[in-house]
């Protein structure tokens, strides 16, 4: 997992990058490489993907922080991407894999309260893509607004919100 790590640092190769994403992706689904990926400081070198011009790697990225933010510690760190995430899904191409990924990582960062706040603004895009986005991306924004209607404090911004 370091040597993934530091070859995502070290290199500028998007194919590699991606190969690199996919694997800490992969070694994301076992409880310890959690824990081990964000004491190695992965979560900051994967969350700097997300700047990427590539939209591949963006989405490898945002599949790496998805598998690893089913660690509550690895949430209090991912948790200062979603604005950025946020923008990704509101520029990324309608049903898109980039935008589904997106959208992935926030149902999984909005299943407790504690980060709504940070996607407040987003309402109006994620009411737009359900009342646009195909099957695929309506059920994923469905289950982002569910979560966020969970939370009383988000009701007046859901019902408020400009489409």
């Amino acid at each position: 997992l370091q040597k993934l790590i530091h070859l995502l640092q070290a290199t500028d190769d998007p194919l590699i990058q991606e190969r690199s994403l996919i694997t800490l992706s992969n070694s994301a689904a076992f409880s310890v490489n959690q824990d081990t990926i964000r004491s190695l400081d992965g979560l900051s070198v994967i969350g700097g993907m997300l700047s990427d011009c590539v939209p591949k790697v963006k989405e490898k990225a945002l599949n790496a922080l998805n598998n690893l933010s089913m660690n509550i510690q690895n949430r209090e760190k991912i948790q200062v991407y979603i604005t950025q995430v946020c923008r990704i899904v509101e520029s990324a191409p309608l049903n898109s894999d980039l935008q589904l990924a997106g959208l992935r990582l926030l149902t999984n960062m909005s299943v407790t309260n504690d980060y709504h706040q940070k996607m407040i603004n987003s309402i109006p895009c994620f009411l737009h893509l359900l009342s646009e986005g195909t099957e695929r991306t309506q059920i994923q924004v469905l289950k982002v607004l569910v979560n966020l209607s969970a939370n009383p404090a988000i009701t007046r911004h859901l019902l408020r919100a400009q489409v």
